[in-house]
């Protein structure tokens, strides 16, 4: 079944609106434009980062994976990726080579929040970079250099509700999604008090 066997297909923009609320101040003003201190610490301390593409076969997205810290901010509008060994499908490589847009999703164990990031991608192979990036004795054979457009923090509803990390510890240095909101708003939330609100706020509306 589709949207055009599906009597309850949603096929506009006014059909869809109409059956969600509208999103708060905070939520819609809280994209900001470029890293800042407590994001890049933030992504220090991720491991794991969901890459998204989109090319001539569809979109693609796929997993990246190492210590702490493998990916880099050099400065606020810039992140590098290594690419670590695989199965040479390449698919997000090839993706970008006709598409350079890409979406970062990026992961903290013990962390409910989650960090978006968009930008534009390119493929380097600069030698500097690749001996920047050892793993294990090994280059990367490629790296993605990705041009930070926007970002914002993911609150932490679809953890708490999946029970990603039950269990596990937050990272105690880590910056709370109070501190992080307060850094991309320039100042125009307080994170303490975003802090302070979140628990009531998860309880109230996580379903």
């Amino acid at each position: 079944m589709d949207a055009l066997t599906d009597p309850h297909a949603i096929t506009s923009l006014a059909a869809l609106d109409a059956l969600y609320a509208e999103p708060s101040e905070l939520v819609r003003k809280k994209v900001a434009p470029q890293l800042d201190a407590p994001t890049r610490a933030f992504i220090a301390a991720s491991p794991f980062v969901l890459l998204g593409t989109v090319g001539p076969d569809g979109p693609h997205v796929t997993p990246r994976g190492d210590a702490p810290g493998f990916v880099e901010a050099p400065d606020d509008e810039t992140l590098i990726l290594p690419d670590r060994r695989g199965n040479n499908r390449l698919d997000a490589l090839r993706d970008i080579l006709v598409d350079d847009r890409v979406a970062l999703l990026f992961l903290v164990p013990g962390a409910g929040e989650t960090l978006r990031v968009h930008g534009r991608a390119t493929i380097t192979t600069d030698p500097a970079l690749r001996a920047r990036h050892v793993a294990q004795g090994k280059e990367p054979t490629s790296l993605l250099r990705v041009r930070v457009t926007s970002l914002y923090m993911q609150c932490a509803k679809a953890v708490i509700r999946s029970k990603l990390w039950a269990g596990a510890p937050r990272p105690a240095e880590l910056p709370s999604m109070g501190a992080l909101l307060e850094a991309h708003m320039k100042g125009a939330v307080k994170g303490e008090e975003v802090d302070a609100r979140l628990p009531v706020t998860y309880a109230q509306t996580l379903y």
